[in-house]
């Protein structure tokens, strides 16, 4: 130990009182010269001064003092991580105030060190590994079992649990996810007990997402036995706040080594084969697939393929008029996506979904808005007055965000907002926030126009509809398909625009395929019409010459 103990400070100051006395004895004796004489007597008086001091302090402090540096001895040995041993006993005996004190500090500090390992290791609301701890146990797991051996392992999607947290509140849905907790451990001991096996690992990933690894399987039949039992389970209704709630779930389940060796790709597999379970009608456990193998990598390939569209800038933009249908007048366009893929152009259909779930599409939809903006902007300078339209995805409608970027890319390029119009569909209107209606009513005060798209395939609250910022009601193709020739068809049709006109907007009827279509909404109040028998999409140069051709005709007939 670095320093003096306190022993050897009161030997110190023993050894400092006789040099005092020798002094003060020869200068009392002595107050001249100094002889030997002298010197011994004060030597010998110091001797004695020193003794007693030492006597004394041995008698008062020495068991003190040792104690207290027993206990520095053991705070040091605390500090650099042993916190096991035992408070010394001369630390008990001769200071218990500070042997208490020590003992409290060392329990508080295994209390916070256990707090801590929970907090860093476990889901605070469930009780179960969370993410990084069931990794790291996991792949230890995995790494220790003889090759060949069968192991499973389930991600498991809770089918309901946002409408109990949106309903009922985070509070009651931390309740009920400690609950599943429950009833997933219950299945995992039952099963592990009848297999006599090593005990499954269960895990909270994140929100509403589980996972269970059982590390050894008798027979890969048990794998599918198993995923049944979860999911019965979990199917029977939960007693929470004196109701009874019923959320189900969706599994999907990858077996080692079939599916692989390591947990990134059994993690991997189990991930897709439950998506794939939701796409089936969920509350079903479905095992990974060579299909599901090959979509996966198909999806993989896609995304790369994207980011390299962004980097190379390969999308563009083609242009879909709009016509009057009184008097066939140019009213506007959409603004449509195209992907020159080098194997071919490509259409939103074919990778806009995978652009939504890789996050990909705020970078698209960046490179949109400033294409739009600068088109609008180019149409302004040429004088044309016809609406250029542009579809909002649902990743852009949850970010009010992203109409500020709009506002602000329509400002920075001076395009006028009047040529500006946002097509949002009928499902997206109806659940957007309030910012986000704030925001498309900015924009709206600057002109732009706004536009419900798809009416007719999702549910409508009319007066939710009334209360949004809108102009023009556009009518699904689905209901138009059959105006030509069935009656009910077009009854509906026209029930569906004289809807809309009560509403004060414009009924615009899209896809359009032939002239039979468009001579019957003509007849039955629509007054937009946009399809392939009025136009293709075309590309913005021959859109231009083709908008000028039109309008020379129709001025002319």
């Amino acid at each position: 130990m670095e320093g003096f103990s306190l022993k050897s400070r009161a030997v110190a100051f023993a050894m400092c009182a006789g040099a005092v006395a020798f002094i003060l004895a020869i200068a009392a004796a002595a107050p001249g010269e100094i002889t030997a004489d002298t010197a011994g007597r004060g030597l010998i008086a110091a001797i004695v001064c020193g003794v007693m001091c030492w006597a004394s302090a041995e008698r008062t402090i020495s068991a003190t003092a040792g104690a207290i540096d027993a206990a520095i001895e053991r705070l040091s040995r605390a500090a650099n991580g042993d916190l096991e041993g035992e408070v010394p006993e001369e630390v008990r005996r001769c200071v218990p105030p500070l042997a208490h004190a020590m003992e409290g500090l060392f329990h508080q500090l295994h209390a916070n060190l256990d707090s801590v390992q929970r907090l860093a290791m476990f889901c605070p609301v469930t009780g179960l590994a969370n993410r990084t701890n069931f990794r790291r146990t996991a792949e230890r797991a995995l790494a220790e079992l003889p090759p060949g051996t069968v192991a499973a392992l389930y991600f498991i999607d809770l089918d309901r649990f946002k409408i109990v947290n949106d309903t009922m509140g985070h509070a009651t849905g931390d309740v009920l996810l400690g609950m599943v907790a429950n009833r997933l451990r219950a299945a995992a001991d039952r099963f592990a007990a009848e297999m006599g096996g090593r005990a499954p690992l269960i895990g909270r990933l994140a929100g509403d997402e589980f996972t269970m690894f059982f590390p050894e399987l008798g027979h890969v039949r048990d794998a599918e036995r198993i995923g049944r039992g979860i999911l019965y389970a979990l199917s029977e209704p939960f007693d929470l706040s004196d109701q009874e709630i019923s959320v189900g779930a969706s599994i999907g389940i990858a077996l080692r080594p079939r599916h692989g060796t390591t947990l990134h790709d059994l993690m991997r597999a189990a991930d897709a084969a439950m998506y794939h379970a939701k796409a089936q009608g969920r509350g079903r456990a479905e095992h990974f697939t060579e299909a599901l193998a090959n979509e996966m990598a198909e999806r993989v390939q896609l995304e790369s393929d994207l980011r390299a569209a962004i980097d190379k800038n390969e999308f563009a933009l083609v242009f879909q008029p709009k016509v009057s249908a009184q008097d066939g007048r140019i009213v506007g366009a959409e603004a449509l996506l195209r992907w020159r893929h080098p194997g071919g152009l490509k259409l939103p259909g074919e990778f806009i979904q995978r652009a939504e779930e890789s996050g990909l599409i705020v970078d698209i939809g960046e490179w949109v808005v400033t294409s739009v903006a600068e088109t609008i902007s180019r149409w302004g300078r040429l004088g044309l007055e016809q609406r250029l339209a542009v579809n909002i995805s649902p990743r852009e409608i949850d970010h009010a965000s992203f109409f500020h970027r709009l506002r602000e890319a329509m400002l920075a390029a001076q395009a006028p907002a009047s040529l500006l119009e946002l097509e949002i569909s009928e499902t997206l209107a109806m659940h957007c926030s309030g910012d986000v209606i704030d925001a498309i009513t900015l924009l709206r005060a600057d002109g732009a126009t706004v536009a419900i798209d798809d009416f007719g395939t999702g549910y409508s609250n009319l007066a939710r509809l009334r209360q949004l910022p809108v102009d023009r009601v556009k009518l699904d193709r689905s209901l138009i398909e059959h105006v030509a020739d069935k009656p009910e068809a077009r009854t509906i049709a026209q029930a569906v625009i004289g809807l809309i006109h009560g509403l004060n907007c414009e009924a615009v009827a899209e896809g359009i395929e032939s002239e039979a279509q468009a001579a019957v909404l003509r007849v039955i109040g629509c007054d937009v019409l946009q399809g392939y028998a009025i136009a293709e999409p075309m590309p913005e140069q021959a859109f231009l010459q083709w908008a000028t051709a039109t309008e020379r005709s129709r001025l002319a007939s």
